[in-house]
């Protein structure tokens, strides 16, 4: 069990939005934006960050979800993390928040769900620079031009060096913000965010440089954009798993020869426990080899009768299952195979869309002969040789549904 400092500062996550802009039939924070929802996205970047009390205010109804994902991101800092129930208004969840934070904590930081791809090192940032007097906004320059419109007519420009786009966490003390909390509630002022209610109690708050990543998800295009940059950062860290695989089948039997998942009327068969089709089985191994999930023996082998006499596309689309289930997705496979027979070039566009389309990816066939050496040379049989490759979870990410796993509206 590991004891867990008591931090001195906590974050509140505010994911009781209905996002209504954003056209989901889920609260904002609950729509996914890959395999992980709006709010886990946000959750993995605050305990990527340094240890602080988190509390999430969920919507009415929707806090068993929020608690499975923070449980999810938590990991062994469960423990810092709750989640309450928020209220009609923003301000008024914020306020749900700061009653359940801890007596240690003395610093404070506010964070929207909808900032979900928010780095860590922006939420270190804004926790240093809180000072007992000051509160803290991250924020980024204003680079369009700005005019002011007054009924449709544009009467001025504005002057944007004057200006900065706000963004979260926001940070301030404790004490000066609980205050300016409760006067809030007392005037019955809604403000715009917590800086503003911080300063209207006559605290100042200064700014640090803001993340471009740090961008809110409001509308279906926001989701897009934070799905693309999801994607990009994914490929780029995923390294390709490649396998290889070999096969030979000496000529024998009854029946037509079945050979890159074809029938060859006329041809003599390849021997074997199924119907001996090499470069399938050869393409098998190779796929299983590059998953580490074994090889073509131990899941399709004479212990499995019901392979008996299997053709290419039951061993195919049975490897093609395991992978899936392992995580993995087939990049793609290139195979050749050695013989005197069967004369392949006229086939091997049909053999390749075949192939391909079991798998669901690109597969090329080539074919040599071994001028009359070895047993390919002598007529034999076949050997065949295949590599391909797998690529760990990626397309699970970028194709992933609009819903995060855990939510409600699976079940």
């Amino acid at each position: 069990m590991t004891i867990l400092p008591v931090p001195r500062s906590a974050i509140i996550v505010v994911a009781a939005g209905s996002g209504t802009r954003l056209g989901a039939e889920a609260p904002k924070a609950f729509v996914g934006i890959d395999a992980r929802s709006v709010l886990r996205h946000a959750l993995d970047g605050v305990f990527a960050a340094s240890p602080a009390q988190v509390v999430v205010v969920a919507p009415d109804g929707w806090e068993g979800d929020a608690e499975t994902e923070l449980r999810a991101a938590a990991g062994d800092r469960a423990d810092l993390g709750r989640v309450v129930t928020g209220g009609a208004t923003r301000q008024q969840s914020v306020a749900a928040g700061l009653a359940a934070l801890w007596g240690d904590v003395e610093i404070v930081l506010v964070h929207d769900a909808a900032r979900a791809l928010t780095p860590p090192s922006q939420i270190d940032a804004v926790t240093a620079a809180v000072t007992a007097e000051h509160g803290i906004i991250p924020a980024l320059p204003v680079v369009d031009t700005l005019k002011k419109v007054v009924d449709g007519a544009v009467v001025g420009a504005v002057d944007r060096s004057e200006l900065a786009a706000a963004q979260t966490p926001q940070g301030f003390p404790r004490g000066p913000l609980e205050a300016a909390y409760a006067a809030a509630g007392d005037s019955g002022i809604e403000y715009t965010d917590d800086a503003a209610l911080f300063s209207a109690a006559g605290h100042p708050v200064r700014y640090i440089a803001g993340s471009e990543r740090a961008f809110k998800i409001t509308t279906p295009a926001d989701l897009q954009r934070a799905r693309h940059l999801l994607g990009a950062s994914v490929a780029a860290t995923v390294t390709p798993r490649v396998g290889i695989g070999t096969d030979v089948h000496a000529f024998g039997g009854e029946g037509n020869l079945w050979l890159a998942g074809l029938e060859w009327p006329g041809e003599q068969p390849l021997s074997g426990h199924s119907d001996g089709d090499a470069v399938a089985h050869a393409i098998v191994d190779a796929l299983l080899g590059a998953a580490g999930l074994g090889d073509i023996g131990e899941h399709f082998g004479t212990s499995h009768p019901e392979y008996a006499g299997a053709h290419a596309d039951v061993f195919l689309a049975r490897t093609r299952e395991l992978l899936a289930e392992a995580g993995f997705e087939i990049g793609n496979v290139s195979v050749q195979f050695q013989g005197n027979r069967p004369r392949f070039s006229p086939r091997r566009a049909e053999a390749e869309g075949v192939l391909s389309a079991v798998l669901g990816a690109p597969v090329s066939v080539t074919a040599t002969t071994t001028d009359g050496l070895g047993f390919p040379g002598r007529g034999e049989g076949i050997a065949v040789t295949a590599i391909a490759s797998v690529v760990p979870g990626v397309h699970r990410h970028l194709k992933a549904g609009a819903q995060p796993s855990p939510s409600r509206l699976e079940r």
